[in-house]
């Protein structure tokens, strides 16, 4: 039984030397006070004015727990160089006690050069700190509330403090963290320095002056010493003006004011995007009047009256504070528009049913096929090429409409006269095209900006591609979002098509051929302006032939009936005559139905080029041209001819039929090697076979092609892999441009070789055998190089595959019409979100030139950040991969810009409203206007003495007329002099009130050390708040 009881007390003894968790709390601080290496300080030099805000912080921070509970513990360190002193003296706290210096925290408290920091740190206002260490709470639900937790958690800070010596004060925050309450340790050789706080929400009656806050100070050092000089007392005074009703806001907002007049629109500012904050960007401006380092003696400050006035302050500084949740024009609209990228909606679902104008006869042509249907419903017909293009010529010509279009009739006619100039009442659209692309150019060429945007993968500024991203983001903020800009696309396409179907260039689109450097939609636009000239010069060239071969026919037919008349064989050659008229009028018809049919297969693959050189487009004289006209017409002479020979054969013996075949093969073969097709002589080169000079022919231009195109082809190239057959392929497709300039050369020089060819096209494949040395027949000497000399060679084979033919005979390597209908297609297939997506860039570009125009360079503080934004948007704009949040990160600077821009405008509105001059007073001010948003806080020169504070003293009198609603001063004349007065003050009363109080007081008893004591207390109209530090000795106590 004795047993059984002795193992069940040894059971229940407890081990009282294992650690707690208040414990492991403690050693957990004091280790991580052993890590940060803070038992030892580095004394550095006293604070200097401004330290405190201008100068950098490094923080740290650590998790701790105690128990369920988690902390952060964290320490503040203000980076000081000591290169202006000189020297930094490392002194370890028993050098401190040596040599009689107060610690560092001790010292700061003490320091009179940073008293009211306008950016720091909440304790670094309030005690002076420049190196503490803070306890802080993770979650919000683990704040303390408790007493009993308040004072374990300072004990715990008190052990650890104690025991690893360390210098740096520790604060740990309790209450709630919007309160801010901190309460604190120092620990340092003989003193130490407990941080109290007290915080309400109401200022009691009795310590709302600064007499009731040196009661509090002095009954809390409870010091038997009672010299009134002994404290020293730092003011400062905070007035706010945020009545900006005598100054209006100098930025106009379109699309507030003149968006919607009356029942329809009126706002038709497309020529550049919004701009400009919504509101004031400048909120509030805060005057802080500042009585540096008096004693308590040298002012009075109680309820019945008080020395501290804002024009009597020696010190003055501002501050501005911007409005809240403010927002810019220009970057929300784009913003915006970027978001309407994840859009999948199409045309026909964001517009709905279509109107057309002839409607009616629509489904009278519908009803009257009904009963086709149902007599023969096996017939089925699908629709070919040719219809689907009828089809969209109908559309375009009859302007399809929705039934309920986001915005008006008349504000899309504004927006298409932007967009088309060229169709204003009174211009030929060609003829205002061509001057709008020449105009463009040169105000290109004249631009210096333009060259800071030369890398961005966009759009000219002032193109057609411009104005179009500018109307589709006013569009989309003003009049409708996205249905809007689906409306606008849509009549853009049918006016695209309209335009080709008329031979209309695209204004603002200039170039000969797409420019890789520019966006996918531009280079469209270019391609679809290429085809349209093209067009337009074929169409040209082909009615100027016409005509000229009726002209021929008519001065032929008149020249032998002339002959006729006066031959004396009258009513033989008569006869001939009637014969060949009636033989050539049929031959005429032949030709005119050969000619329509030819110009109604124009869309075909099978059309033919018609050169520029066989016009005077080349650049032929008068004198050439006339030579070419005669020289047609005798070959239409001799054409009418041989075809009357053959429909008279029956009539002509067999011995005339032998003659005249003779003739026509003669004839034949004589125009079969006349040459063709030339442009110019070649240099001094003779072809090798013949002492005749070597023409340079009228080739084809290449085909122009997009970058959509170019990966395609390349895509396709690929494909074709790397056997005999697909390379033979390969080597087909690209020399399809060779082919033709080797014909033409052959119709241009007739007689040549692939020597000749060679010389003219690549020089460097041909090898002269010496200067001066010639063959034995008086020909240069030379061979083709060995590259060409290689057995299957493809030079080689298209040489012999070429057959003589001047270019304008030739196949079109570049088929407008066809190339023509792919970009009006790519062009009708895109989403409204695909297009915001290819606009994107360019309004990126605009938006960045915009704030240009707004005056970016006039804004200091914005100068160092604009050219890395347009160098990161020139790289984005080029990247291959389209990242709508890389963009997003752009437009968000850019927004931020337009704030800066719109804060610089409205402060110049305020202190310089008749605008800046070259004056000394006006630089000043301009200054001070930069400082302002550069700086936290701007000292202002000379108080209200100055300019400045003159100023800045107008702004407040004149909100508080009206807030008083006094129109008039009143006046008071003495006889002697005449004063303006006013009945009420010139300044608010103050949104803020804070008191420093310092002292050095023995305590605890009058032979201790003398220690440092500071209270620093906020007075608001919703906080009171005393903050202090009190210093006592702990070696004579």
């Amino acid at each position: 039984m004795a047993d059984d009881v002795e193992e069940s007390e040894v059971f229940e003894i407890t081990d009282f030397t294992a650690a707690s968790e208040w414990e492991r709390f403690v050693a957990r601080l004091e280790q991580v006070i052993h890590d940060w290496k803070l038992t030892s300080v580095s004394r550095s030099r006293p604070l200097q004015q401004g330290d405190l805000t201008n100068a950098q912080w490094s923080e740290r921070s650590q998790e701790v727990n105690f128990a369920n509970v988690r902390f952060v513990i964290s320490e503040h360190r203000l980076k000081l160089s000591d290169v202006d002193t000189g020297e930094k003296i490392a002194v370890e706290l028993e050098e401190n006690e040596e040599n009689d210096h107060l610690p560092l925290a001790l010292e700061d408290m003490m320091s009179i050069e940073n008293d009211f920091p306008p950016r720091a740190h909440c304790l670094c206002r309030w005690y002076g700190l420049r190196h503490f260490v803070v306890l802080t709470p993770a979650a919000n639900s683990d704040a303390i509330l408790s007493e009993s937790k308040y004072n374990l958690l300072l004990s715990s800070l008190t052990i650890a403090v104690n025991n690893t010596s360390c210098p740096v004060p520790l604060f740990a925050q309790v209450q709630q963290k919007w309160r801010r309450m901190y309460t604190g340790i120092c620990e340092v050789p003989r003193l130490r320095t407990n941080y109290d706080m007290v915080h309400l929400k109401r200022t009691p009656y009795q310590y709302n002056h600064l007499e009731g806050l040196l009661n509090i100070f002095k009954s809390k050092i409870a010091s038997q010493v009672s010299d009134p000089g002994t404290v020293t007392v730092a003011v400062r005074f905070t007035y706010a003006l945020d009545d900006w009703t005598q100054y209006t806001w100098p930025l106009q907002f379109p699309d507030v004011e003149d968006a919607v007049v009356g029942e329809g629109e009126s706002y038709t500012t497309f020529q550049s995007l919004p701009f400009g904050a919504t509101a004031d960007p400048v909120g509030t401006l805060y005057l802080s009047a500042t009585w540096p380092s008096l004693t308590e003696a040298m002012i009075v400050d109680n309820d019945v009256y008080s020395d501290l006035e804002a024009l009597k302050a020696p010190l003055w500084s501002c501050r501005i504070n911007p409005t809240s949740s403010i927002q810019g024009l220009l970057g929300t609209d784009l913003i915006t528009l970027l978001r309407l990228c994840q859009n999948k909606e199409t045309l026909d679902q964001l517009l709905g049913k279509m109107a057309f104008e002839d409607e009616d006869e629509e489904q009278s042509e519908q009803i009257s096929q009904a009963l086709q249907k149902l007599t023969d419903p096996g017939r089925v017909q699908f629709p070919g090429i040719s219809s689907v293009v009828q089809t969209a010529r109908y559309r375009s010509k009859t302007r399809q409409r929705p039934l309920d279009p986001p915005f008006s009739s008349d504000l899309l006619t504004d927006v298409l006269q932007f967009l088309f100039p060229d169709a204003l009442t009174g211009v030929t659209p060609s003829q205002s095209s061509g001057s709008c692309s020449s105009e463009l150019s040169r105000q290109q060429s004249l631009d210096p900006q333009q060259e800071k945007y030369r890398h961005f993968k966009a759009a000219p500024k002032d193109s057609l591609t411009h104005k179009l991203a500018i109307a589709t983001c006013v569009l989309n903020s003003v009049h409708g979002g996205l249905k809007a800009v689906a409306y606008l696309w849509h009549e853009f396409v049918l006016e695209m098509r309209y335009r080709w179907e008329n031979k209309y260039s695209l204004p603002g689109i200039q170039g000969n051929a797409p420019n890789m450097a520019c966006c996918l939609i531009h280079q469209k636009l270019q391609m679809l302006n290429c085809c349209i000239a093209r067009k337009k010069a074929r169409e040209d060239r082909n009615a100027l032939q016409e005509a000229n071969r009726n002209v021929s026919t008519a001065s032929f037919f008149s020249v032998d009936t002339q002959y006729s008349a006066d031959d004396e064989k009258g009513d033989e050659l008569h006869f001939e005559v009637d014969f060949y008229a009636d033989d050539s009028k049929n031959l005429n018809e032949e030709r005119g139905r050969r000619s329509s049919s030819k110009r109604s297969d124009s869309g075909s693959e099978d059309e033919f080029y018609e050169c520029e050189g066989e016009g005077p487009v080349e650049g032929k004289g008068p004198v050439e041209e006339e030579e070419s006209n005669a020289e047609e017409g005798v070959e239409l002479v001799a054409e009418a001819e041989l075809e009357a020979d053959s429909l008279n054969k029956e009539k002509l013996n067999k011995t005339e039929e032998k003659e005249v075949d003779t003739a026509v093969l003669e004839s034949s073969e004589e125009k079969r090697w006349k040459p063709e097709g030339r442009l110019k002589v070649c240099g001094d080169l003779k072809l090798l076979e013949s002492d005749e000079d070597l023409y340079i022919p009228i080739t084809q231009d290449p085909a122009p092609m997009t970058e959509d195109m170019l990966e395609e082809h390349a895509e396709v190239l690929a494909k074709l892999g790397t056997t005999s057959e697909g390379a033979e392929l390969r080597a087909k497709m690209q020399s399809a441009c060779l082919l033709s300039d080797m014909g033409a050369f052959k119709a241009a020089n007739p007689g040549c070789r692939l020597e000749d060819f060679v010389r003219w096209y690549s020089p460097r494949d041909w090898i002269e055998e010496g200067e001066g040395v010639k063959e034995e027949d008086g020909k240069p000497g030379g061979q083709l190089s060995q590259r060409m000399q290689l057995p299957g060679n493809m030079w080689i084979e298209v040489w012999g595959q070429s057959k003589p033919m001047p270019a304008h005979r030739q196949k079109r390597l570049f088929d407008d019409t066809k190339e023509a209908e792919k970009v009006l297609h790519f062009l009708a297939a895109l989403r409204p979100s695909e297009v915001i997506g290819h606009l994107i860039p360019v309004l990126v570009q605009a938006s960045l030139e915009r704030l240009e125009e707004a005056g970016c360079e006039s804004v200091p503080a914005l100068q160092p950040h604009f050219s890395p934004l347009v160098s990161k948007a020139s790289r984005l704009t080029r990247s291959t991969v389209e990242d709508v949040n890389k963009y997003e990160e752009i437009l968000k600077q850019i927004n931020m810009a337009e704030l800066m821009i719109a804060k610089h405008q409205s402060l110049m509105a305020k202190f310089l409203p008749n605008g800046s001059s070259d004056s000394e007073a006006d630089r000043e001010m301009e200054a001070f206007i930069i400082h302002l948003q550069s700086q936290p806080e701007v000292p202002i020169r000379g108080g209200p003495t100055e300019q400045i504070g003159g100023a800045i003293h107008k702004l407040f009198v004149a909100a508080q007329k009206a807030a008083n609603m006094m129109d008039e001063f009143e006046k008071i004349d003495d006889g002697a002099t005449s004063e303006t007065v006013s009945s009420i003050s010139d300044f608010p009363a103050p949104a803020g009130r804070e008191f420093l109080l310092r002292t050095m007081v023995s305590r605890p008893a009058p032979y201790s050390r003398p220690s440092p004591q500071r209270m620093f207390c906020v007075l608001m109209e919703n906080e009171f708040r005393l903050a202090g530090a009190f210093s006592q000795d702990t070696s004579f106590q």
